[in-house]
C-alpha cells in the first residue's frame, strides 16, 4: 500500500495498492477505520490476485471530491508564516528527540 505512485512504481514493486491519498496515509483517513478497513481488504485481495509482477491497483477511495489537497498538501507558498514557523520548531524538538537517543545509544 503506498500514495506515491511514481516512486513505488519506479522501485519496482510486485504488487501496490495505490491510494490517491497524502503521502503517510496510505491506509486511509485517520480515525475513519471503515475505510482504513476497506483499504486494507483491497490491498490484501491485491496480494492474492495479482496476475503479474509490477501489478498496480488504485483504490476507488478519494480524499476529498475536487482533489484540491494536491495543492495545499504541504505547499509552503500556501501555508501562512505562523503554520510554518510551528511546523519548523515542532520539527527541530523531533530532531533533538532524535539527536539525544542516538547519544544516549553511542551512536552519534
Amino acid at each position: 500500500m503506498g500514495a506515491a505512485k511514481d516512486i513505488v512504481e519506479w522501485a519496482g514493486v510486485p504488487r501496490f495498492l495505490f491510494s490517491d491519498f497524502p503521502l503517510g496515509n496510505s491506509c486511509g483517513k485517520p480515525h475513519e477505520p471503515d475505510t482504513q478497513r476497506f483499504t486494507l481488504d483491497l490491498a490484501l485481495k491485491v496480494l492474492e490476485s495479482a496476475v503479474g509482477p509490477r501489478t498496480t491497483v488504485q483504490s476507488p477511495l478519494r480524499w476529498n471530491d475536487d482533489g484540491d489537497w494536491k495543492q495545499d498538501f504541504n505547499n509552503l507558498e500556501r501555508m501562512p508564516a505562523e503554520e510554518v514557523a510551528r511546523r519548523r520548531a515542532d520539527f527541530d524538538k523531533v530532531k533533538q528527540v532524535a539527536l539525544a537517543e542516538r547519544k544516549r545509544a553511542g551512536v552519534a
